[in-house]
Protein backbone atom coordinates (compact mmCIF):
# COMPACT_ATOMS: atom_id res chain seq x y z
CA UNK A 1 0.00 0.00 0.00
CA UNK A 2 1.01 3.62 -0.62
CA UNK A 3 -0.16 7.09 0.38
CA UNK A 4 -0.02 8.86 -2.98
CA UNK A 5 2.53 11.36 -1.63
CA UNK A 6 5.36 11.30 -4.17
CA UNK A 7 8.80 11.01 -2.57
CA UNK A 8 10.99 11.62 -5.61
CA UNK A 9 11.08 12.04 -9.37
CA UNK A 10 13.15 9.26 -10.92
CA UNK A 11 14.52 8.79 -14.43
CA UNK A 12 14.31 5.70 -16.64
CA UNK A 13 17.91 4.57 -17.04
CA UNK A 14 17.37 1.41 -19.05
CA UNK A 15 14.60 -0.71 -20.60
CA UNK A 16 15.40 -4.31 -21.48
CA UNK A 17 12.92 -6.64 -23.21
CA UNK A 18 12.83 -9.95 -21.33
CA UNK A 19 10.96 -12.86 -22.94
CA UNK A 20 7.98 -10.75 -23.99
CA UNK A 21 7.86 -8.44 -20.99
CA UNK A 22 10.18 -5.69 -19.76
CA UNK A 23 12.84 -4.99 -17.15
CA UNK A 24 13.03 -1.36 -16.06
CA UNK A 25 15.99 0.25 -14.36
CA UNK A 26 15.16 3.54 -12.66
CA UNK A 27 17.60 6.15 -11.36
CA UNK A 28 15.99 6.91 -8.02
CA UNK A 29 16.84 10.63 -7.72
CA UNK A 30 16.41 11.85 -4.14
CA UNK A 31 14.51 8.70 -3.05
CA UNK A 32 16.15 7.33 0.12
CA UNK A 33 17.27 3.81 -0.80
CA UNK A 34 19.00 3.09 2.52
CA UNK A 35 16.08 1.07 3.92
CA UNK A 36 15.11 -0.72 0.68
CA UNK A 37 15.40 -4.52 0.68
CA UNK A 38 15.24 -7.03 -2.14
CA UNK A 39 11.57 -7.68 -2.96
CA UNK A 40 10.30 -4.37 -1.58
CA UNK A 41 7.50 -2.57 -3.39
CA UNK A 42 8.11 0.78 -5.07
CA UNK A 43 5.38 2.61 -6.98
CA UNK A 44 6.49 3.90 -10.40
CA UNK A 45 3.91 6.32 -11.83
CA UNK A 46 1.41 4.71 -9.50
CA UNK A 47 2.22 1.12 -10.51
CA UNK A 48 3.36 -1.15 -7.68
CA UNK A 49 6.59 -2.85 -8.80
CA UNK A 50 8.93 -5.24 -6.99
CA UNK A 51 12.59 -4.28 -6.65
CA UNK A 52 14.65 -7.21 -7.96
CA UNK A 53 18.00 -5.39 -7.76
CA UNK A 54 19.08 -2.06 -6.35
CA UNK A 55 21.95 0.11 -5.19
CA UNK A 56 22.17 3.50 -3.52
CA UNK A 57 21.01 5.38 -6.62
CA UNK A 58 18.82 3.04 -8.69
CA UNK A 59 16.65 -0.07 -8.73
CA UNK A 60 15.40 -2.57 -11.30
CA UNK A 61 11.94 -4.14 -11.61
CA UNK A 62 10.24 -6.53 -14.01
CA UNK A 63 7.04 -5.34 -15.71
CA UNK A 64 4.67 -8.05 -16.93
CA UNK A 65 2.75 -8.02 -20.20
CA UNK A 66 -0.44 -7.57 -18.18
CA UNK A 67 0.93 -4.42 -16.55
CA UNK A 68 2.25 -3.10 -19.85
CA UNK A 69 -1.20 -3.54 -21.42
CA UNK A 70 -3.09 -1.76 -18.63
CA UNK A 71 -0.75 1.12 -17.75
CA UNK A 72 1.37 3.80 -19.38
CA UNK A 73 4.67 2.12 -18.45
CA UNK A 74 5.01 0.70 -21.95
CA UNK A 75 5.12 4.27 -23.30
CA UNK A 76 8.22 5.18 -21.30
CA UNK A 77 11.58 5.80 -22.93
CA UNK A 78 15.12 6.06 -21.64
CA UNK A 79 15.28 9.43 -19.93
CA UNK A 80 11.57 9.60 -19.09
CA UNK A 81 10.74 11.11 -15.70
CA UNK A 82 8.62 9.02 -13.31
CA UNK A 83 6.95 9.51 -9.93
CA UNK A 84 8.38 7.31 -7.16
CA UNK A 85 7.03 6.28 -3.76
CA UNK A 86 8.15 3.50 -1.44
CA UNK A 87 5.49 1.35 0.22
CA UNK A 88 4.09 2.80 3.44
CA UNK A 89 4.90 1.44 6.89
CA UNK A 90 2.87 1.53 10.11
CA UNK A 91 4.90 4.63 11.04
CA UNK A 92 4.15 6.49 7.79
CA UNK A 93 1.91 9.55 7.93
CA UNK A 94 -1.10 9.01 5.69
CA UNK A 95 -0.89 12.43 4.07
CA UNK A 96 -2.78 11.41 0.93
CA UNK A 97 -5.18 8.44 0.88
CA UNK A 98 -4.86 4.66 0.78
CA UNK A 99 -3.44 3.71 -2.63
CA UNK A 100 -2.94 0.09 -3.71
CA UNK A 101 -0.66 0.65 -6.69
CA UNK A 102 -3.06 -1.29 -8.92
CA UNK A 103 -4.00 0.89 -11.89
CA UNK A 104 -7.67 0.84 -12.91
CA UNK A 105 -7.27 2.44 -16.33
CA UNK A 106 -5.68 5.12 -18.47
CA UNK A 107 -6.95 8.67 -18.44
CA UNK A 108 -6.19 11.42 -20.96
CA UNK A 109 -5.40 15.06 -20.30
CA UNK A 110 -8.06 17.12 -22.08
CA UNK A 111 -6.79 20.58 -21.20
CA UNK A 112 -4.61 22.63 -18.84
CA UNK A 113 -4.64 26.30 -17.97
CA UNK A 114 -3.00 28.53 -15.40
CA UNK A 115 -5.06 29.76 -12.44
CA UNK A 116 -2.93 32.21 -10.44
CA UNK A 117 0.05 30.10 -9.28
CA UNK A 118 -1.82 26.82 -9.69
CA UNK A 119 -2.64 24.89 -12.86
CA UNK A 120 -6.05 23.42 -13.60
CA UNK A 121 -6.27 20.18 -15.54
CA UNK A 122 -9.26 18.45 -17.11
CA UNK A 123 -8.85 14.68 -17.36
CA UNK A 124 -11.05 12.23 -19.27
CA UNK A 125 -11.45 8.89 -17.52
CA UNK A 126 -12.56 5.66 -19.23
CA UNK A 127 -16.35 5.45 -19.17
CA UNK A 128 -16.31 2.40 -16.89
CA UNK A 129 -14.45 4.37 -14.18
CA UNK A 130 -16.61 7.52 -14.25
CA UNK A 131 -19.01 6.15 -11.60
CA UNK A 132 -16.18 5.92 -9.06
CA UNK A 133 -15.10 9.58 -9.38
CA UNK A 134 -16.86 12.16 -7.20
CA UNK A 135 -16.39 15.87 -6.57
CA UNK A 136 -14.15 16.38 -3.51
CA UNK A 137 -13.30 12.69 -3.58
CA UNK A 138 -9.82 11.23 -3.96
CA UNK A 139 -8.15 9.94 -7.10
CA UNK A 140 -4.61 8.89 -7.96
CA UNK A 141 -2.86 10.17 -11.11
CA UNK A 142 0.48 8.50 -11.88
CA UNK A 143 0.74 7.69 -8.18
CA UNK A 144 -0.14 11.18 -6.93
CA UNK A 145 -3.02 11.48 -4.45
CA UNK A 146 -5.28 14.32 -5.59
CA UNK A 147 -8.68 15.83 -4.78
CA UNK A 148 -11.29 16.04 -7.53
CA UNK A 149 -12.64 19.58 -7.96
CA UNK A 150 -15.51 18.99 -10.39
CA UNK A 151 -16.98 16.14 -12.42
CA UNK A 152 -18.84 16.37 -15.73
CA UNK A 153 -19.63 12.94 -17.11
CA UNK A 154 -16.34 11.11 -17.56
CA UNK A 155 -14.29 14.34 -17.38
CA UNK A 156 -13.02 15.58 -14.03
CA UNK A 157 -11.08 18.67 -13.02
CA UNK A 158 -8.06 19.03 -10.76
CA UNK A 159 -6.32 22.05 -9.28
CA UNK A 160 -2.58 21.46 -8.89
CA UNK A 161 -0.70 23.73 -6.49
CA UNK A 162 2.92 24.86 -7.07
CA UNK A 163 4.45 22.37 -4.60
CA UNK A 164 2.84 19.40 -6.34
CA UNK A 165 3.91 20.74 -9.75
CA UNK A 166 7.48 20.94 -8.49
CA UNK A 167 7.63 17.55 -6.78
CA UNK A 168 5.87 15.37 -9.39
CA UNK A 169 5.78 14.85 -13.15
CA UNK A 170 2.39 16.59 -13.42
CA UNK A 171 4.09 19.79 -14.59
CA UNK A 172 4.99 17.92 -17.81
CA UNK A 173 1.38 17.00 -18.65
CA UNK A 174 0.00 18.40 -21.90
CA UNK A 175 -3.26 17.86 -23.79
CA UNK A 176 -3.25 14.24 -24.95
CA UNK A 177 -0.94 12.97 -22.20
CA UNK A 178 -1.90 9.50 -20.94
CA UNK A 179 -2.00 9.06 -17.17
CA UNK A 180 -2.44 6.07 -14.88
CA UNK A 181 -5.65 6.28 -12.85
CA UNK A 182 -6.48 4.51 -9.61
CA UNK A 183 -9.89 5.27 -8.14
CA UNK A 184 -10.60 5.34 -4.42
CA UNK A 185 -10.59 1.76 -3.11
CA UNK A 186 -13.59 2.52 -0.87
CA UNK A 187 -15.76 3.24 -3.92
CA UNK A 188 -14.86 -0.09 -5.48
CA UNK A 189 -15.66 -2.08 -2.34
CA UNK A 190 -18.89 -0.15 -1.79
CA UNK A 191 -20.13 -1.15 -5.24
CA UNK A 192 -19.32 -4.79 -4.50
CA UNK A 193 -21.05 -4.67 -1.11
CA UNK A 194 -24.21 -3.21 -2.61
CA UNK A 195 -24.52 -6.28 -4.83
CA UNK A 196 -25.04 -8.41 -1.73
CA UNK A 197 -25.65 -12.07 -2.58
CA UNK A 198 -25.62 -11.24 -6.29
CA UNK A 199 -21.84 -10.69 -6.01
CA UNK A 200 -21.42 -14.49 -5.99
CA UNK A 201 -23.27 -14.88 -9.30
CA UNK A 202 -21.32 -15.14 -12.58
CA UNK A 203 -21.01 -11.87 -14.46
CA UNK A 204 -23.44 -11.42 -17.33
CA UNK A 205 -24.07 -8.64 -19.80
CA UNK A 206 -25.77 -5.76 -18.04
CA UNK A 207 -25.10 -7.11 -14.55
CA UNK A 208 -23.92 -4.83 -11.75
CA UNK A 209 -25.34 -1.76 -10.07
CA UNK A 210 -28.14 -0.25 -12.17
CA UNK A 211 -31.05 2.11 -11.42
CA UNK A 212 -33.39 -0.89 -11.54
CA UNK A 213 -31.20 -2.76 -9.04
CA UNK A 214 -31.11 0.24 -6.65
CA UNK A 215 -34.91 0.72 -6.88
CA UNK A 216 -35.53 -3.00 -6.27
CA UNK A 217 -33.46 -2.92 -3.09
CA UNK A 218 -34.91 0.27 -1.65
CA UNK A 219 -32.09 2.69 -2.48
CA UNK A 220 -34.32 4.80 -4.74
CA UNK A 221 -37.89 6.00 -4.51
Amino acid sequence: MFTGIIEAIGTVRDMQPKGGDLRLTIASGKLDMSDVALGDSIAVNGVCLTAIAFDSSSFSADVSRETLSLTSLGNLNRGSSVNLEKALTLQTRLGGHLVSGHVDGLGEVVSRHDDARSVRFSIRAPDNLAKYIAAKGSITLDGTSLTVNKVDGSVFELNIVPHTLQETIIADYRSGSKVNLEVDVIARYLERLLLGDKAAEPATAGSGITEAFLAEHGFMK
